[in-house]
């Protein structure tokens, strides 16, 4: 009998990192990275208390759409190294009525956060080449798109590397929780778009 189930995705590997569904246990990681002032000031929300943050990043729906990062160990026996987290938000692209069910669940949105400690290796770009691989290959999808303030430019410079093309720049329309109006930048990339083999 042959299996004609999909194949699990996760975790997806690279020669130096794996990206695996993140549990409840890993909250807490997540917190000693995106708590620091250097990466929250970028994130959509920064909860000021552990105890919020688990809160927040306890809810199952969020923490479905929600993967580790970690460093694979050198040495056997040695477990991987948690640096960062990726978000894939599966949604709907936009349709008319008639065939909006063709539509349904055929992109996804992007978001990472890294380790400071762990920048300059080229880790983010190696994580999210490999989830766009599964976005792509594996699940099926026919776009997958990102986001960010203009001022974090190594957030744009990324999505730059990975051959994402700038769909929007648009003036003013962030309010960001210094207060200030920031401008925003939108991202996107497309299955036939991305090269199968590098």
């Amino acid at each position: 009998m042959t299996d004609t189930r999909t194949p699990e995705p996760w975790p997806a590997r690279t020669a130096r990192l794996q990206v695996r569904p993140c549990t409840p246990a890993d909250v807490d990681a997540m917190w000693e990275w995106r708590r620091l002032p250097e990466v929250n000031r970028w994130l959509g929300a920064a909860p000021d208390t552990q105890d919020a943050f688990r809160e927040r990043y306890l809810d199952p729906e969020r923490l479905a759409s929600l993967y580790i990062v970690e460093l694979l160990p050198d040495a056997e026996g040695t477990a991987p190294t948690p640096i960062g987290d990726i978000m894939v938000r599966r949604g709907d692209g936009w349709a008319q009525l008639e065939v909006d069910a063709r539509a349904k669940g055929v992109e996804a949105e992007l978001g990472w956060v890294l380790d400071p400690a762990h920048t300059g290796h080229g880790y983010a770009t190696e994580a999210i080449r490999a989830v766009i691989d599964v976005c792509f290959g594996t699940l099926g999808l026919r776009r997958v798109h990102a986001g960010c303030f203009a001022d974090n430019e190594p957030s744009w410079r990324l999505m730059e590397r990975l051959g994402m093309r700038r769909e929007e720049f648009s003036r003013k329309t962030a309010l960001h929780r210094s207060g200030e109006w920031l401008d925003g930048m939108n991202y996107g990339l497309l299955a036939e778009e991305w090269p199968t083999a590098r």
